[in-house]
């Protein structure tokens, strides 16, 4: 599940981000491992609704998915092989598997048969629209100019979703009326909302925003939103979502390092980043608090990443297992 930021009437974050970037350093402060917050933040009600729907709890959730990790040899192996190549602790993709698996969809008791799905949505015939317009055609707007100056795919497509949430979201523009709903849920959803997207639950907005950099480490083809085909093929198929999610986590260490933070002791954090996306706003929003006079020094966990330090030391002790 993605969460925006509230929207701005200001320049773009994107640009502010990278003025910032360009223009001051800042010391690093290391983020201590452990929850900021004493008792869990609220849970959304979508979860809850997702339980009860299976008759089923969180608790129950959360044993089966670690469960999975503990007897799936071939996941873990997988799994430290991808935290190797993206130079991150392994803990952070058990942290994400476990929080998506926990809150958001029920783990399946064979994770082969992902690949089953990957095959139906790489031989489906369908595009990435929002009321008949392709995002293609969409991001040609006048409005999306400014995110050509961005070379990568992390900051182009990240730039993009901005976008959306500022011109266009819940606006009336040329007698068009743009729902009140994130550049995710408007574009990248063509089958049905509450869609799943494989073991590592990405979405193809994520997936675009990373692939540059799956590209460079791992050497799969560069993703494109004109072949949304190829884009579920990779995220549904497990093998290569767990290395999406090693690149999502390695993106959004690298974004708060960027701002003046190392949150790579942290899992809960990057727990909480993979859950709520949009990396370098939610940086750039932590620096800014820290800046502000009384303001949160730290970046801290959602209910996910809260999870996720909570049972730090029994996730850990699934990597002691070989």
């Amino acid at each position: 599940m993605r969460t925006s930021l509230p929207r701005t009437t200001a320049l773009s974050l994107l640009v502010v981000l990278a003025l910032t970037s360009a223009c001051f350093g800042y010391e690093l402060v290391h983020v201590p491992p452990g929850n900021r917050n004493s008792v869990q933040p609220p849970i959304p009600n979508t979860s809850a609704l997702r339980a009860k729907a299976f008759n089923t709890t969180y608790e129950e959730k959360y044993q089966k998915i670690v469960s999975v990790l503990r007897e799936d040899k071939d996941l873990m192996a997988s799994i430290r092989k991808a935290a190797q190549a993206y130079q991150i602790d392994p803990i952070h993709i058990i942290g994400a598997l476990v929080g998506e698996h926990t809150y958001n969809i029920t783990i399946v008791n064979r994770v082969k048969s992902y690949y089953v799905k990957a095959l139906t949505y790489s031989q489906a015939d369908f595009k990435f629209s929002y009321k008949d317009v392709s995002v293609e055609s969409f991001e040609k707007k006048p409005e999306f100019a400014h995110c050509d100056a961005f070379a990568g795919s992390a900051e182009l497509w990240e730039c993009r979703d901005e976008t959306w949430d500022r011109n266009f979201r819940g606006k009336v523009i040329d007698g068009v009326a743009y729902d009140n709903m994130t550049f995710q849920r408007a574009f990248f959803q063509p089958f049905y909302a509450g869609q799943t997207f494989g073991l590592g639950q990405i979405s193809p907005l994520t997936a675009l925003e990373v692939t540059d950099l799956v590209h460079a480490t791992s050497g799969l083809p560069k993703l494109s939103s004109d072949d949304p085909q190829a884009i579920y093929r990779d995220i549904m198929d497990p093998e290569r979502s767990v290395i999406y999610i090693a690149a999502i986590i390695r993106d959004a260490i690298d974004a708060y390092r960027a701002q003046g933070f190392d949150i790579s002791d942290n899992p809960g954090l990057t727990a909480t980043l993979y859950n709520l996306g949009q990396p370098r706003r939610r940086a750039l929003a932590s620096r800014q608090a820290a800046d502000a006079s009384g303001g949160k020094k730290l970046p801290e966990e959602n209910y996910y990443g809260w999870l996720i330090n909570a049972r730090l030391p029994e996730l850990r002790e699934l990597l002691e297992q070989r």
